[in-house]
């Protein structure tokens, strides 16, 4: 099908002429073994051109379904093109849940994977942590089955961003379905962020802080809280000196909550409440950029501290930063490789000439604590010295040359930062 696919945020226009949208793995190893170049195109979601191609794209939108649940292991096999949303209210029917959710329950689980997307929580890893299996199509039209518990290079194909073949299946750890108490405080002062950071973070399953830099507080903190029946708690009126907040809010406090997930300290699935925004909704009319860094754990305070102080220049052009913790993982490529990583995350207006000028100085106050960039958003960070913070990168560079020797699944972007 001939087509020009723009991204989820409407900044990036793909180059590919053709996007392929199979509905069987036989097609999808024709299709591939016939491309010269090829990229796996997911919900559109990145804000950069890691999913990009010169030649041809294919979408696994028709290849989403479940396909077992393991109720001896614990895990349930999917399709590639599953999104989380999908997948959420289907294991929650049968007693299940997964262990962590991104903000946007819109997204595929094999793209959120393979860029090391994460969620949020002191003791929880990125949402690929939860792959114990994964089988992709290689170039030579070979299907490819790695498993956690038995291949070495395992641990270098799941946040494989796209290198190494198109993902056809998945299967993921699950965990007996819990309920989130989710409610919101505003006005955190800065203060006691500094002095408490780890108190506040661990308060609860998984917090989100948001932050537009402009004042002496953060403007939100998001609590997300496990509960049982008996543990339903009821609200402080203030936390940390935070005030509860009086009515449901969107990150981007002038925007409407509508399509936010359920606060003020309703109870509801963790499928439903991990999230920030409802998949029933759209969350944002896309016309956004987004950015984010990841900074080892112990630093996060002097990191918060070291942003702060670029307030001034970030007031035209920032939206709203969100802060969150990510458990560390053994991923080779994932940004909380072998680290507890603090995410420092940016929502810019859609104006790339000014947010390109704002990234090197904010990578610049991050320098010291050898930040990360998230692999699916913007930076400007050389090559170099992307490279110089993963020390797995000669190993996922071999894995890289072992599975597609001719390039197939190379673009641009792999070309540009990891070889």
């Amino acid at each position: 099908m001939e087509a020009i696919q723009r991204n989820w945020a409407g900044n990036y226009t793909f180059s590919a002429a053709k996007l392929h949208t199979p509905e069987t793995i036989e097609q999808v190893q024709e299709i591939v073994v016939r491309s010269r170049k090829l990229k796996t195109l997911g919900t559109r979601h990145s804000f950069n051109d890691i999913a990009d191609s010169v030649e041809d794209l294919i979408s696994l939108e028709h290849l989403n379904r479940v396909l077992a649940i393991d109720p001896i292991r614990h895990t349930v096999t999917v399709e590639g093109g599953i999104k989380y949303g999908h997948l959420g209210p289907y294991l929650h029917s049968a007693g299940y849940t997964l262990h962590n959710l991104a903000s946007l329950p819109h997204i595929t689980i094999a793209g959120a994977c393979s860029t090391a997307t994460h969620g949020s929580g002191d003791g929880n890893a990125n949402l690929a942590t939860a792959v114990s299996a994964i089988e992709f199509v290689t170039a030579n039209g070979e299907i490819v089955s790695l498993a956690r518990d038995q291949h070495r290079e395992f641990m270098g194909a799941v946040v494989g961003l796209g290198g190494l073949g198109v993902i056809t299946k998945l299967t993921l750890d699950l965990q007996p379905t819990f309920d989130i108490q989710q409610y919101v405080y505003e006005n955190l002062p800065l203060a006691q962020l500094e002095q408490h950071f780890d108190a506040i973070v661990s308060s609860a399953y998984s917090v989100s802080l948001f932050t537009d830099w402009q004042n002496d507080y953060v403007n939100q903190m998001w609590i997300k809280r496990r509960i049982s029946e008996s543990s339903i708690l009821d609200l402080e009126p203030t936390f940390f000196g935070a005030t509860l907040a009086p009515a449901k809010l969107h990150p981007i406090s002038t925007t409407s909550a509508e399509s936010c997930t359920a606060q003020m300290g309703s109870v509801g699935p963790a499928h439903e409440q991990l999230p920030h925004f409802r998949m029933e909704d759209t969350p944002s009319v896309g016309a956004e950029l987004q950015s984010e860094y990841f900074v080892p754990r112990q630093h996060a305070v002097a990191a918060i501290q070291a942003l702060a102080q670029l307030g001034p220049q970030l007031a035209e052009c920032l939206m709203i930063s969100e802060i969150r913790t990510i458990a560390a993982d053994s991923l080779w490529m994932s940004p909380c490789y072998q680290q507890d990583c603090v995410g420092l995350h940016f929502t810019w207006k859609l104006d790339w000439p000014a947010v390109q000028k704002l990234l090197p100085l904010i990578e610049a106050q991050l320098a010291p604590f050898n930040a990360r960039p998230h692999w699916g958003k913007l930076f400007t960070m050389p090559a170099a010295r992307l490279q110089s913070l993963y020390t797995k990168l000669p190993d996922f560079q071999q894995l890289l040359l072992s599975y597609d020797p001719h390039s197939t699944f190379r673009n641009a972007f792999l070309e540009r930062n990891v070889f």
